[in-house]
């Protein structure tokens, strides 16, 4: 019994002193007493007062400066294809040629009979000098060789309808047809596109119509080479609005000698609108954007004695976006620091150590806008 006691004794000693060492240890993710969290490194940058182009984004579609499908005007039997299918081509090159059939022949009877009827009338000529034939005579003999020329013309312009040529240099498309394959007339062969210079089709609510006008540059921007930007120049706009959107049409045009941008692509068109003003302006990066509005962490002026800041977090309004910058209409002041990068682990209050050797890529940050 007593050694029983003893053991009791001996267990409750040990899970006091097992809850009195607990409780003298730091919490879980805590520091201990007299502890202090390390600042957070981040980067920073000043709040500028800059020169702001205002923009307008539009969307619209790329369109070949001359594009069309290529036909035959008559039908027949393919008897030749000579193009390869995103083959470039210039003018007046052979793609395609029907069967000739019997029209060699028909061209060669009709120019024997030409030279007959010339020489007739080279004889008849001679003879009317003469008064051996009659001027009712000759006028017949003229009549019948011009009429013999005209089925000549017509005879070779049916034969050049058998054969397809490209009527502006361009790129043709995916070849449709085959040797041997009987064609119907006006059934596409294949498709041909001016690729260089390439129009820029897009539309405008006519409450920004007069933000565009001829020369204008405006900056495209496709999402097959989304980091990169292409300008092109307005070539006009249309005559009118359109009655059910309210849109206007405005073309522009592009250069495109390495051939990478096709007709029908969806591109995202940006232009300036008004003149320029002064704005405040931050990078994008320093930008947290959420659904109850958009913040910023603004450093103390100065650092204290050992360097470091204070991180606050304000509430910003924010204008227009432009390229990695964002307009600032109120919350911020001219000069002061707000943070570009380490901010996803900051808190209001946070104690931070400035580095600007660390910077955030451009044109990210940590809650990106959709636009």
């Amino acid at each position: 019994m007593k050694r029983a006691s003893a053991i009791a004794a001996l267990i409750a000693t040990l899970a006091a002193a097992m809850i009195l060492w607990h409780l003298q240890q730091p919490k879980h993710g805590m520091p201990a007493k007299g502890d202090a969290d390390p600042p957070t490194v981040v980067s920073a940058t000043a709040v500028e007062q800059t020169q702001w182009q205002s923009r307008v984004k539009a969307f619209g579609q790329l369109r070949a400066s001359q594009g069309i499908d290529l036909s035959a005007e008559v039908a027949g039997i393919v008897e030749d294809v000579h193009f390869r299918s995103g083959e470039d081509v210039t003018r007046g090159t052979v793609l395609l040629r029907l069967r000739p059939n019997d029209d060699d022949a028909k061209l060669a009877s009709l120019e024997a009979s030409t030279n007959l009827w010339h020489a007739n009338v080279e004889r008849d000529t001679k003879q009317l000098q003469l008064q051996a034939v009659s001027r009712a005579t000759l006028d017949a003999d003229n009549a019948s060789l011009w009429s013999f020329q005209a089925q000549i013309k017509a005879q070779k312009a049916l034969m050049a309808q058998k054969v397809v040529r490209a009527p502006f240099s361009g790129r043709v498309g995916i070849r449709l047809v085959d040797p041997g394959q009987y064609l119907e007339a006006g059934k596409p062969i294949t498709a041909l596109q001016a690729l260089d210079p390439i129009y820029v089709d897009f539309n405008v609510p006519q409450q920004q119509s007069n933000s565009v006008s001829p020369g204008q540059r405006v900056e495209v921007f496709v999402d097959t080479y989304a980091d990169r930007a292409f300008e092109a120049s307005v070539l006009a706009s249309d005559s009118r609005v359109d009655p059910t959107s309210r849109m206007l049409s405005v073309r522009a045009t592009l250069r495109n000698p390495d051939h990478v941008l096709l007709p029908g692509m969806f591109v995202v068109v940006w232009f300036g609108e008004g003149l320029p003003r002064t704005a405040l302006t931050i990078p994008a990066t320093a930008v947290s954007f959420t659904p109850y509005g958009d913040y910023v962490y603004v450093l103390s002026q100065k650092a204290d004695h050992k360097g470091q800041f204070t991180a606050a977090l304000r509430a910003a309004n924010l204008g227009e976006h432009v390229g990695d910058r964002v307009e600032v209409l109120s919350g911020l002041k001219a000069g002061e620091q707000v943070v570009t990068a380490g901010q996803v682990k900051l808190r209001d209050g946070s104690v931070v150590e400035l580095n600007n050797a660390i910077q955030p890529a451009a044109g990210t940050h940590p809650n990106p806008p959709e636009e």
